[in-house]
């Protein structure tokens, strides 16, 4: 099983197809794993008293953030079956149709990855103190609340 130590969670800008498809690659060769689950959030054009949304600014409290991080790791892999799990998270401006949050669970079997992936973004949404400025076409913003 894979180490349980903090990972380098945030990354700065939106996460790219490219850092994905290399992360799924680096596991090809674990060959004790028999399913992987991801979780790919995206920043969405919300329409929003007719204003539309085209970026979110994220800014977190690092180390409070890193510590909950820390505590959802250790809490799913306590409860679920998982070979290893990562999860990266934007700072900094992230435009719409773009990639805020990638989560990537792998285990030897298919139905342990659907249930930890629902776990941990479920947890970070609730937990993490990660805050997001969603900014309006004309430039106005407001503080995103977490749905």
């Amino acid at each position: 099983m894979e180490t349980k130590k903090p990972k380098n969670v945030f990354k700065q800008g939106a996460i790219t197809s490219e850092f994905i498809g290399n992360s799924i690659a680096k596991h090809q060769s674990k060959t004790n794993i028999g399913a992987h689950n991801i979780f790919l959030g995206q920043v969405r054009a919300d329409n929003i008293d007719d204003k539309i949304v085209t970026a979110i600014e994220y800014t977190a409290y690092e180390e409070m953030a890193n510590q909950k991080f820390h505590e959802i790791r250790e809490a799913t892999f306590s409860k679920f079956d998982l070979t290893c799990m990562h999860i990266y998270h934007s700072l900094g401006k992230v435009n719409a149709g773009e990639i805020c949050l990638f989560v990537f669970v792998s285990s030897p079997r298919r139905k342990v990855v659907f249930e930890a992936l629902e776990y941990v973004v479920e947890a970070i949404k609730a937990d993490v103190p990660v805050f997001g400025k969603e900014i309006f076409e004309d430039q106005t913003h407001q503080w995103k609340q977490n749905t």
